[in-house]
């Protein structure tokens, strides 16, 4: 499985996730979060991370032209749609996108289900809640496009092998404290995702 390690907030951070074998790192730019980083910060962190390693970024509620401008301004490499919108949106954006469903149900996660896309678990807040989902939703399905998030960490990641996952997207399980990541948990949770 891939793995994203969400929420970076700092240089260290970054690095110890790349070289734990994180395949992407994500940058929350919605501001309401308390992993929330600005553009400038995430492209002085950007700047100094070695090659072949995806740069996510998550926005919540902006316009195209702003994720755009953002993902550009920072070196980002995927926006991450944490928000409802149209097919339109995705053309008017012009950047490679991820889209994400926030399940409330076992119909939700079939939405898209012809593209690779994010499954999180559906709450309020957005993003970082720690909320599972269901794992049984899943069974019998074809998850091989499927990026799950919401509440993982190492000690349930490698229950998720037999589902066949793209990947998976932790952020608060692997975290010392808002925004701050435990290296030893970040290093478990990719090993136990990849073994």
């Amino acid at each position: 499985m891939r793995v994203k390690i969400c929420g970076i907030t700092n240089l260290e951070d970054a690095l110890i996730a790349i070289d734990a074998g994180a395949d992407a790192l994500g940058f929350v730019f919605y501001s309401e979060s308390p992993r929330y980083i600005a553009p400038d910060a995430a492209r002085e962190i950007i700047a100094q991370l070695p090659p072949f390693v995806e740069k996510v970024a998550l926005f919540v509620n902006e316009e195209p032209d702003t994720i755009r401008s953002v993902c550009l301004e920072s070196g980002c490499t995927l926006a991450q749609i944490h928000f409802d919108v149209s097919d339109d949106f995705y053309s008017a954006l012009g950047f490679p996108a991820l889209k994400v469903i926030r399940a409330r149900s076992r119909e939700d996660i079939l939405r898209h289900s012809d593209e690779y896309r994010l499954v999180d678990a559906y709450c309020e807040t957005y993003g970082g809640s720690g909320k599972r989902l269901n794992i049984e939703w899943f069974d019998h399905l074809d998850c091989s496009k499927i990026i799950l998030a919401g509440g993982l960490d190492p000690d349930n990641v490698a229950s998720l092998k037999s589902y066949g996952f793209y990947g998976v997207d932790v952020s608060s399980g692997v975290e010392a404290s808002y925004g701050i990541k435990d290296p030893d948990k970040v290093r478990l949770f990719v090993s136990r995702a990849k073994s």
